[in-house]
């Protein structure tokens, strides 16, 4: 269903596509817009929309330029309904690049809030919805919101990787992934049962699709932790115990 995607154009090399029910939110939010104050209400919320996710490319592409830092090449950045994600060609298994990496997301959200906050503090007592300070009240509160969402523990979201950077300077990076992605599998199932309750689908639906990419992450990381085995028992066999993993005199993956 990823695959379901539409490309718009690069940034800094980076593919930026938006998936097809992008479209489908869009129409919604217009709708909405519409229905509660006409074609005024239709254009700010559609404004507000986009808006909302220029913050969502932004704060991938702090990841992304640090990951380029770190010399990480970065497929592209798909934005969906439910956010974002950046495609990386890897996860680097250094906890301090992992971090680095991690944190520079909600801190452009958080840049973004502080710069919007003394914008809005000029503002008088009363602003309405569907007007400029209105929207900027809305981005404020989203990139406060979009950062702190994303510091929540329910790997993989960005959170979760902080955790198991953490965790992966006093264990393996296994462990660590398994126990952090753990972690956020309890926090998703407890997340999804408060939306539900509360009828914020969207909410729910967002959840649900964490919940299996860190599933689907975990799985990954072990895959690669059975291959790297296999690669260093296959060295040990032609050119003795000391051979490393990442240091193949001859044979190439």
């Amino acid at each position: 269903m990823l695959g379901w995607s539409i490309n718009l154009f690069r940034i800094r090399g980076i593919q930026l596509a938006v998936h097809a029910s992008f479209f489908l939110l869009l129409a919604w939010v217009a709708n909405d817009g519409w229905r509660s104050a006409g074609a005024a209400g239709l254009g700010w919320s559609v404004v507000t929309l986009l808006a909302f996710f220029g913050c969502v490319v932004l704060h991938e592409l702090g990841h992304s330029l640090t990951a380029i830092h770190f010399g990480i090449g970065v497929r592209r950045i798909l934005l969906m309904p439910i956010g974002g994600m950046a495609e990386f060609d890897s996860i680097p298994r250094q906890p301090a690049r992992e971090l680095l990496i991690t944190l520079a997301g909600p801190a452009v959200n958080f840049v973004i809030a502080g710069l919007l906050w003394f914008v809005i503090r000029t503002f008088g007592d009363e602003v309405t919805l569907y007007s400029l300070d209105g929207f900027i009240y809305q981005i404020f509160f989203a990139n406060l919101v979009m950062g702190i969402f994303n510091l929540l523990p329910a790997f993989p979201m960005d959170g979760g990787r902080i955790l198991r950077a953490l965790l992966a300077w006093r264990m393996s990076y296994l462990r660590a992934t398994r126990f952090a992605a753990t972690v956020g599998k309890v926090i998703c199932v407890l997340g999804a049962g408060v939306a539900l309750w509360s009828n914020h689908w969207l909410l729910a639906v967002l959840f649900a699709f964490i919940f299996f990419a860190g599933e689907a992450e975990y799985r990954a990381v072990q895959r690669r932790e059975i291959e790297d085995a296999r690669w260093r028992e296959t060295l040990a066999r032609v050119y003795g115990p000391t051979t490393t993993v990442n240091e193949p005199p001859l044979l190439s993956r």
